[in-house]
């Protein structure tokens, strides 16, 4: 008989720090004052954490500063910088299970979520971007016999990393690794809703052997930390993933100040496609359920607008309400629960908002809808399919950031990629399809920064993730771009005498 984990318990075990982490210690916030941080799961508080505000990131990025300029990390050999990354990779692996009770307790997401995908794609995202450290080669390029020509990459200075409540560790990771890879000094503000993980794996850094000042956390409300973040004078770059309406503060923020780099990640409504060709339903469904259910729809790629062709759309839609039944929803730490809660009171509020508003607006509720659950305390919310949408409805347009799916139908491909695109966002899309022309010409029509065929995925850290049009610009998380947007060029011209 397979013995049963009791991950509730496990969790109740924990002991939480909550303190900024500031130039290699924990502190408490300059005020003194403190924040509630809410389980999901159950409406309670979990524990109290500093309230960081512009005090603390003053004395935060003045100890990354320091740091900076003392070389203990930007001027390290870079494979010395390599070995203590690995180290922090190795030390976040050993501590993962810890982190994983950490991030659901904080996050409401499955538990099974946190320890198949957040960590272990956390930890290997560092140990990538840890190995490029000593292989970011500069350039020569040709000129006279008399000059010497050079082109260097340098460390931009100092980061202010402004990260989400519906990934903290995994889009952490995202920024932090490249940034320290390249020489860079940190300071991170985690969402107010998800600050413990981050807080606990600054120790693991420090522990590691990355130099006090390199890496620091400053918990505290986005209008006080974050914002205190993007106005800093001594802050050379922003990366920012959130919401459009947040990342346009950061914008103002940087041409209110030094006219720091800003690199946003700001959401999107993406696309799934399912065109007429397809034979085998039963892979396209999964994909389909996957890219709106995973992570409770809590996902900025989330395939939340299904485009469908006409003549397959019923057997496709009988189908997919199947597979949406076959995903529990309830309590986080338990191992079979596929979906858990929605971060908080005022979240669910804005979902089941949205979803009376597209009832409202001449959609039809064929699955779900409805809040689950009350009895918990928690902030669950029921699958939701929506057929008869139009493009035009509210529940099309905007971010629902919820496990509720719309379905729009069409007539042809030439109305489904014009569809696709009628959007003001252009972060993913999917196309499902079994002809391979049809797959080349909407992967190449599409407007987006990422397009899955025949599968839902963003790729692994290797590819470039980032967005078109209102879901961001500035740089790509992942891949060998996320390194050039915390790095300077240098032309250096030498004449020989």
């Amino acid at each position: 008989m397979k013995h049963e984990i009791d991950f509730a318990a496990q969790a109740a075990k924990l002991k939480l720090e909550t303190r900024a982490f500031i130039d290699g210690k924990y502190v408490p916030a300059a005020s003194g004052r403190t924040f509630d941080t809410i389980n999901p799961a159950n409406g309670k508080i979990i524990t109290r954490v500093a309230a960081g505000d512009a005090e603390d990131v003053n004395r935060a990025v003045a100890a990354a500063r320091r740091a900076f300029e003392s070389g203990s990390w930007s001027r390290m050999h870079p494979r010395d910088r390599k070995k203590a990354l690995l180290r922090f990779a190795d030390l976040i692996e050993k501590h993962q299970d810890e982190l994983a009770l950490i991030e659901v307790l904080d996050c409401g997401k499955p538990i099974s979520d946190a320890r198949a995908v957040d960590l272990p794609d956390s930890i290997e995202t560092l140990r990538w971007h840890a190995e490029l450290a000593d292989k970011l080669h500069d350039q020569t390029t040709q000129t006279p016999a008399d000059v010497v020509s050079l082109i260097v990459r340098e460390p931009l200075g100092v980061v202010g990393a402004v990260i989400p409540w519906n990934f903290p560790i995994f889009v952490a990771m995202w920024k932090l690794a490249p940034a320290l890879a390249g020489g860079n000094s940190i300071v991170i503000k985690p969402a107010e809703q998800t600050s413990l993980s981050l807080i606990r794996m600054a120790a693991l850094a420090s522990e590691a052997g990355i130099p006090d000042g390199v890496f620091n956390v400053v918990p505290g409300l986005g209008h006080e930390a974050g914002r205190a973040i993007g106005l800093h004078m001594d802050v050379d770059c922003v990366s920012f993933t959130g919401s459009g309406e947040v990342g346009r503060y950061f914008l103002e923020y940087s041409a209110k100040s030094n006219l720091k780099k800003v690199v946003l990640e700001c959401g999107g409504k993406s696309p799934a496609l399912v065109m007429r060709d397809v034979q085998d339903m039963a892979p396209v469904v999964n994909q389909l359920a996957t890219g709106i259910l995973f992570c409770q729809g809590e996902n900025c790629s989330a395939g939340s607008r299904l485009i469908v062709e006409e003549p397959i759309r019923d057997r496709l839609l009988d189908e997919l309400k199947a597979e949406f039944a076959s995903w529990t929803v309830g309590n986080p730490f338990d191992a079979g629960t596929r979906v858990g809660a929605m971060i908080e009171a005022k979240h669910l509020d804005k979902v089941t908002g949205l979803i009376a508003k597209g009832a409202a607006e001449g959609g039809k509720i064929t699955f779900g809808g409805k809040r689950i659950l009350e009895e918990t305390g928690g902030y669950f919310v029921q699958p939701t399919i929506i057929e008869n949408v139009r493009n035009d409805m509210t529940i099309a347009r905007e971010e629902v950031f919820g496990p509720v799916l719309s379905v729009i139908t069409v007539k042809d491909e030439a109305e489904a990629l014009a569809v696709a695109n009628d959007t003001s966002y252009g972060l993913a899309a999917s196309v499902y399809t079994d002809n391979v022309n049809v797959a080349h010409r909407l992967a190449k029509g599409i407007r987006a920064g990422t397009v899955s065929v025949n599968c839902f995925s963003e790729g692994d850290f290797a590819m470039p993730f980032g967005g078109y049009k209102e879901s961001g610009f500035g740089g790509k998380d992942k891949g060998l771009a996320a390194h050039d947007q915390y790095l300077e060029q240098k032309s250096i011209w030498i004449q020989l005498r």
